[in-house]
């Protein structure tokens, strides 16, 4: 079976496809930093003989070569991720998510392996169509809203991963998620739904920002790392960009509402303005929604899991955890 390496894989989509991986019969190297990861994310399989965890940062060259050695496969995941992370600093974003992507394709370009880079939907940045195809434009706004940083490095990855495809050979796929969600995602960083759900637990406010009419889709983690895997050994899918996420929007405030129901919980539902939390010259996005037909063309399916079963396996994960 292949070995391979999962940058990331510590963290929230990394440690359920270091999982699939293991399940699999696959050797798995683990690269993680653990500053947005968890070691706790591993612990179904921390003593398992055929996981390899590196303690170190995808920033550190010298970490990454002796990871990559041996691998027949690459999956890049590790990121700042969050749009508080993001909006925070937006230095650690840049520096985080162009060079590694790299220094990591140097690599499977000289080693031969395949190559699944995970990029965001964040990459579209304010594309005024109501539905995203993998060939829209991308429109950021001015470089004086930080927002912008993460959709751009991201961008600049893509750009990457393609030219090294083109010029080198070897298969690389990228993915862009779509608000990809589930068991073990933590709110730490502005995700809405364990946000949500924790604060309706607790008894506590949901906090809205502005008026809670941005529409958003969610995708369970579960269905997207199938989608991960099956791209990844796909031989039509190198050399070409993928939207992997839900299609079905909710308003935000719609899906406050939705966990208040499912929780059975009386929390109150509170409305904050950005500036609040993200600074006064934060900007949002109204609607993100994916056209995922050409990965339904191609593997003849795409993420489907209704939210109303998606957040009822976030909720029993999260009362198991108090």
């Amino acid at each position: 079976m292949p070995r391979c390496l999962v940058t990331g894989g510590a963290g929230f989509i990394g440690s359920h496809l270091t999982e699939r991986l293991l399940e699999a019969g696959h050797e798995v190297v683990v690269l993680d930093d653990l500053s947005t990861g968890r070691e706790g994310n591993l612990a179904a399989v921390a003593d398992h003989p055929r996981l390899t965890l590196f303690r170190a940062s995808i920033t550190d060259s010298q970490a990454v070569t002796e990871a990559t050695a041996g691998t027949d496969v690459i999956y890049h995941l590790a990121a700042a991720v969050g749009v508080k992370l993001v909006a925070d600093d937006p230095a650690r974003t840049i520096e985080t998510n162009i060079q590694p992507t790299e220094t990591l394709l140097r690599a499977a370009a000289a080693g031969r392996q395949r190559f699944f880079l995970a990029s965001t939907s964040e990459v579209y940045g304010k594309n005024p169509k109501s539905t995203w195809t993998e060939e829209d434009d991308l429109v950021f706004g001015p470089t004086t809203r930080p927002r912008w940083a993460y959709g751009c490095s991201k961008a600049i990855d893509e750009f990457l991963g393609l030219a090294y495809h083109k010029k080198y050979g070897f298969p690389v796929v990228i993915g862009r998620f779509f608000n990809v969600v589930g068991p073990r995602q933590v709110g730490n960083y502005g995700m809405v739904i364990p946000r949500f759900v924790q604060a309706a637990l607790a008894g506590e406010p949901l906090q809205v920002y502005d008026d809670g009419s941005q529409e958003r889709c969610f995708a369970h983690v579960g269905e997207v790392v199938d989608h991960v895997l099956r791209l990844t050994d796909h031989p039509d899918a190198a050399g070409r960009v993928w939207n992997l996420g839900a299609d079905q929007p909710v308003t935000v405030k719609r899906l406050a509402e939705t966990v208040l129901e499912l929780t059975g919980s009386d929390s109150p539902i509170e409305f904050v303005p950005y500036e609040q939390t993200y600074g006064s010259n934060f900007e949002d996005i109204q609607r993100r929604v994916p056209d995922t037909s050409a990965l339904a063309k191609l593997l003849g399916t795409a993420p489907s899991m209704s939210l109303e079963e998606t957040l009822s396996d976030i909720i029993a994960h999260m009362r198991a955890e108090r």
